[in-house]
Order: C-alpha cells, then structure tokens, then sequence
C-alpha cells in the first residue's frame, strides 16, 4: 500500500484547455478518497494523470516515494476499475479475474490462490465458470473489481465504476465496494459524479469545480461547513436553498431581511457567524438546506424564524415529504448557482435566470411526513436558524 500525492499537478491541452490547474492533493496510505464534481471540472483527468493514461504538463505525482510522471501505466503499480467492466466476453470469470497475473507469468497455484481468495471476498465462489453475458451488471463489475484485487496493487483508481447499475443495485455496490476496500486497507481514489456516492463511500471527498480544487473534508465537514457557495450547493440533495439576503442592525440586534421575511440573529449565530457583523447593510447570499425547513404547524412554540409562501408541489417519500414552495424573495443569481443549474439540467431555474432575476423564489423543504400540506396552500414554513449558511454574493466565499 502507498500514499499517493498530486504536488501542483497541471494538464494544459494542446488547444490551451486547461483541464486542471495546480491540484495539491494528498491519498494517504490506506484512505478511501473520492473525487467529485460537475462534468468537466477535471476529476477524471487527475485519475487518468495517475494511471498514467494522460502526460503531466507540470507538477508531480507520488505513488509511495517515487515520482512516476515518467513512467508507464504498467509501471506504477496501481489497479483501475472501470465504469464500462471491459471485460473479456470469451473468458470466464475466474480467467478474466486472472489474466493480468497470466501475463505476468505468475505460477498457476499462486494465481489459483488469489483468485480464490479475491471470489470469496467478493462473493463470486459459485460464478468462477460462468461468462459475462450470464452474469449481472453487478456481477460483472465485481469480477471487474476481483482483477484489480488479485493484482495486490499499491493504489485502485476507480472511475465511476457503478454508473451503469440500476439505482437498487448502485446502493448495494456502494456499500459493497465500501467494505471491500476498509478490510482489504488498499489506497483508493474514486471518481464520481454522483455527490451521494461520496458522501457515504470517502473517508474524505475533493470537491472539483473548472480544473481547481475547491475543498477536501470529511463528508460531514463538507456537508455542515462548506468553504463557499459552490461546495454548499453542490453537496447535499435535494439542493441547498439560495436566496439573496441583506443584513440590517435595529434596535441593537442584527437581522437577516429575506424578501418580505425578517428575523433576528441569536447570539450563538453570530457567534459561529463572526463576520456577519461586517456585512451590515450589504447584500448576502442565504443557504438555506431543505432539512432545516419544517412546516410550522409541526413545530412546537415560536422560537424559530418564520417564511410565509405557496405550496406548489408534494413529493410523498414515505418517512418525509418534499414541499416546493414560493416566497416573496429573489433567488440568488451567481456564476456558481447558474453551473450548478446546468449541472443538474434545471432548465425551469436557467429560463428564470436569463429573464433576469424573479421576485419569487421556489425553495425545497423537507418536511415530516406527518404534515397536511397541500398544493395550492398558503404555508407558515419553520427556520432552523443554527443550521442556516452565508455567503459573500462577490466572492462566494462562506461567512
């Protein structure tokens, strides 16, 4: 096993693109990293850089103590597992799982063991003769995982290896994948476009926007303490809520004005807040996470901020229900709320945006299932106000 490191990694194609810029990132030995971000914000590139599929036009990456710019992909001891299985169709699956040691002459018993050993972990003991048109998408990515495991690599490099299961088995690989790699202890970086993929599979998870590193933390960290706009939208689904805001002092207390909503600030949020202060009488941006929304007739007393608004859509979940609903308020219109929109295709936000920008924000809440809202409501919407985000409209840096 080995820690695996991008030191000021660069790739400038030959166009001028700039596929990624300066990454400084460290795997260690042992730790599960994953790698997300919108399409094109350079997170398979850093993986194909490793592997060796693509040049390095400046910097340095380390696998254990050697700097393997130079070296072929053979040469770097890693493993990859693919989205597309590339398995071999005329072979079984214990001479798929195989023939990478084949090649390297390694002795038949000592290829038998590993291959053994690899079925086992993986569950693929009673599909050894079987081939790959009698095999399952998730069973044909598990032989795809057992070649890479009987290879004993310093690193796996995975690259969306589960984007072609159905969304049932996606989250069973997920987390078959994920204790596969915590008792094998083996280096792995992961990419992803699917933020709920990182979430419950890294130790920690790189966030990537346009070829820069935006922030690596644990997924809590990421989730509770985004460094900026981009991270906190990104992260999270449904979608974090973004409203523009301004923050007013009166009568000694600071307030956030939202619209035609205003409440005031508790000490304790201005106090994991601390700079809040200084933006007084300037425009913010507002997150507003859809778990930290509640109908308020549910909730108790009337110590939470309060958003009046229409219902427009359900969307029953079982254990909770997801509200739309619109206020009196603009939604936020930045560089990174327009690039999450066309992430995510949300075409309704974009039309929105280019009309210029509305005097009603649609929000999502996440509300309990026992509530009795319905489309067409007027609703009295709960703040958590604790859990509330906010940001620097300019920068998008988080206060």
């Amino acid at each position: 096993m080995a820690r695996v490191a991008f030191e000021a990694a660069s790739k400038v194609y030959g166009d001028g693109t700039r596929a990624l810029d300066k990454l400084d990132l460290a795997i260690e030995d042992g730790e599960f990293m994953v790698l997300v971000g919108p399409s094109g914000c350079g997170k398979t590139t850093a993986l194909r850089m490793l592997a060796g599929l693509e040049d390095i036009t400046d910097g340095v990456v380390r696998i254990g103590e050697r700097v393997v710019n130079g070296l072929s992909p053979k040469s770097r001891d890693i493993a990859m597992v693919f989205q597309s299985y590339a398995l071999y169709p005329h072979l079984t699956a214990y001479d798929n799982i195989a023939f990478a040691l084949r090649i390297k002459k390694v002795p038949k018993d000592e290829i038998r063991r590993r291959v053994e050993e690899a079925a086992r972990i993986l569950g693929l003991v009673a599909l050894l003769k079987k081939k790959p048109r009698a095999l399952s998408g998730g069973q044909r990515q598990r032989v795809a995982m057992g070649r890479a495991i009987v290879r004993e690599p310093q690193a796996f490099l995975m690259d969306e290896p589960l984007s072609n299961l159905d969304a049932k088995l996606r989250v069973k690989m997920r987390a078959d994948i994920k204790k596969i790699q915590t008792n094998l202890g083996v280096t792995t970086l992961y990419v992803t476009h699917d933020q709920v993929e990182a979430m419950t599979m890294g130790h920690r998870v790189a966030v990537m926007r346009k070829g820069e590193l935006q922030q690596v933390a644990s997924p809590e960290d990421l989730y509770h303490r985004p460094l900026n706009m981009f991270v906190g939208g990104f992260i999270g689904s449904p979608a974090m809520n973004m409203l523009e805001a301004a923050v007013e002092r009166r009568n000694g207390s600071f307030e956030i004005v939202v619209g035609e909503a205003r409440f005031v600030l508790a000490q304790e949020t201005l106090a994991a807040h601390p700079q809040l202060p200084a933006y007084e009488n300037r425009s913010i941006v507002l997150g507003i996470r859809p778990e930290s929304l509640e109908d308020a007739a549910l909730v108790d007393g009337d110590h939470h901020p309060r958003l009046r608004g229409d219902a427009e859509l359900r969307e029953a979940l079982g254990s909770e229900m997801l509200v739309h609903f619109s206020i009196a308020a603009r939604p936020a219109v930045t560089d990174e709320v327009r690039e999450l929109a066309e992430d995510v295709g949300d075409d309704r936000t974009l039309e929105h945006l280019a009309e210029g920008v509305p005097a009603h924000a649609t929000l999502v809440g996440r509300f309990s299932a026992d509530t009795r809202v319905r489309e067409g409501d007027s609703i009295e919407v709960a703040v958590y106000e604790r859990a509330l985000h906010f940001f620097d409209r300019e920068s998008g840096l988080a206060l």
